[in-house]
C-alpha cells in the first residue's frame, strides 16, 4: 500500500482521482447535466488508466510480456464487456455492434500505430516478436471472416432472421473454441515462441504482486463504473460539440473504454517493451472478435429481448478487415520504427474523417 501511495504522490497525472469520486457525486445530484457528466467521466478515466498501466507493468515484471499483455487486454475490455451487457439488456443491438467493431479498429488500428509511433521517437528500431504478432492478426483475420459471412450472405441471397440467428450462433461457438485453442498453443503447447524479442527498459519498481493485483481488480471496477456514466452521457454531450453519432460510436466510445490498455500499451513502448505493446493492442482486439462478441451472442438469448446475430453492416465490416490487413502488413518484420506507426494512424485517421463527415448506413 505504501508503494501505491507513493506512486499517487509522485505523479501529478494520479492526482486526478480527485475526479473519480466528484463524477458519482455528479451523477446522483445532476444526472440531466450531460456535457458535465461527460468532462468529469473523462477526467476519471485518464487516472484510472494510468493506475491500471502501473499495476500492470508490475504483473508484467513477474510473468512476463505475453501474460501481462494477455491480462491487461482482458481487464481492459471487461469494460467494454460491461458496456455492451448493459446495452444488451435494453434490445440496443445497434450500439453493441458499433461498440464492438469500434473497438477492433480502434485497438488494431490507433493503439498499434501510437505504440509504434511512440516508441520509435524514442529508439531508433524496435524489436518484437513477430510470431506472437501474426498469431494475433491470424486470429483478428478469422474473426473478420465470421463477421463477413453473415452479412454477405443476408445481403445477397436475402436469407431470413431465423437462418442468420442459427448462423451466428454456430459462428459464436467456434470463434470461442478457437480462442481458448489459440491461447492453448501460445500459453502451453508453443510457449517458447513467444518469448519477448527484447529485454526493454527496467523503469520503476514494481509493486508486490499482491498489491498490483488487487490494484487491477479495483481500478478495473471503477473504470467500468465510470464508463457506463460516460456512455449514458456520450450522446448527448456530442449533439452539443457537433459530433455525429457514428463518430461517437466507432471513435469517441472506443478511445475513451480502451484507455487503460492504451496507457499500459503506450508506457511499454517508450521503455522498449515492444512486445508488450503489441500484445496488449493485437490481443484485445482478438479478444474483443472472438471471445466478447460470440459471448454476447449467447447472453443474448438469455437476457435480451431477442438473439442478437454476427450480421454487421457494410462499412463496419469493411473497416474492421481493412484494419486486420493492415495490422498483419505492418507486424511481418517483426521490427518498427516511428514511421510505421505514422502509416498505421494515417488508416485509423482516414476512418475517423469519413464517420465524422458521412455517419455509416445501418440496417
Amino acid at each position: 500500500m505504501n508503494a501505491l501511495l507513493k506512486d499517487v504522490r509522485d505523479n501529478p497525472l494520479l492526482w486526478l482521482l480527485v475526479f473519480v469520486p466528484v463524477v458519482f457525486v455528479a451523477e446522483k445530484l445532476k444526472p440531466g447535466a450531460h456535457t458535465l457528466l461527460f468532462v468529469l467521466s473523462v477526467l476519471a478515466i485518464v487516472p484510472l488508466a494510468a493506475l491500471l498501466s502501473r499495476a500492470t507493468e508490475s504483473v508484467a515484471a513477474k510473468t512476463g510480456d505475453a501474460v501481462g499483455g494477455l491480462l491487461n487486454a482482458t481487464l481492459g475490455n471487461l469494460t467494454e464487456l460491461v458496456i455492451a451487457l448493459t446495452a444488451l439488456r435494453a434490445g440496443q443491438y445497434m450500439l453493441v455492434k458499433a461498440s464492438l467493431a469500434g473497438a477492433i479498429v480502434t485497438n488494431t488500428l490507433f493503439m498499434l500505430g501510437t505504440s509504434f509511433l511512440l516508441g520509435g521517437l524514442k529508439h531508433h528500431v524496435q524489436e518484437y516478436n513477430r510470431v506472437s504478432a501474426r498469431l494475433q492478426a491470424g486470429l483478428l483475420f478469422l474473426a473478420t471472416v465470421a463477421l463477413l459471412v453473415p452479412s454477405a450472405i443476408s445481403e445477397a441471397d436475402a436469407a431470413g432472421v431465423a437462418f442468420t440467428n442459427k448462423l451466428s450462433l454456430g459462428l459464436a461457438i467456434l470463434l470461442i473454441v478457437a480462442y481458448g485453442l489459440g491461447m492453448l498453443f501460445s500459453l502451453k503447447t508453443h510457449r517458447e515462441l513467444f518469448a519477448s524479442a527484447g529485454h526493454g527498459e527496467d523503469g520503476e519498481a514494481p509493486w508486490p504482486i499482491g498489491l498490483a493485483l488487487a490494484t487491477l481488480a479495483g481500478v478495473t471496477v471503477l473504470v467500468a463504473l465510470v464508463s457506463e456514466i460516460f456512455v449514458e452521457s456520450v450522446q448527448k454531450a456530442a449533439e452539443a460539440f457537433g459530433m455525429t453519432p457514428a463518430f461517437v460510436g466507432f471513435i469517441v466510445v472506443a478511445l475513451v473504454g480502451g484507455a487503460a490498455e492504451m496507457a499500459s500499451a503506450f508506457s511499454g513502448a517508450r521503455k522498449n517493451r515492444l512486445d508488450l505493446s503489441v500484445g496488449i493492442a493485437l490481443g484485445s482486439a482478438s479478444q474483443i472478435a472472438l471471445f466478447v462478441a460470440p459471448v454476447l451472442v449467447l447472453v443474448s438469448y438469455v437476457i435480451g429481448p431477442a438473439p442478437m446475430d454476427l450480421q454487421f453492416w457494410p462499412g463496419a465490416v469493411v473497416m474492421v478487415l481493412i484494419a486486420t490487413l493492415t495490422a498483419s502488413l505492418v507486424t511481418n518484420s517483426g521490427r518498427s520504427a516511428w514511421f510505421v506507426g505514422v502509416l498505421v494512424l494515417m488508416v485509423y485517421l482516414i476512418f475517423a474523417m469519413t464517420l465524422y463527415l458521412l455517419p455509416p448506413r445501418v440496417p
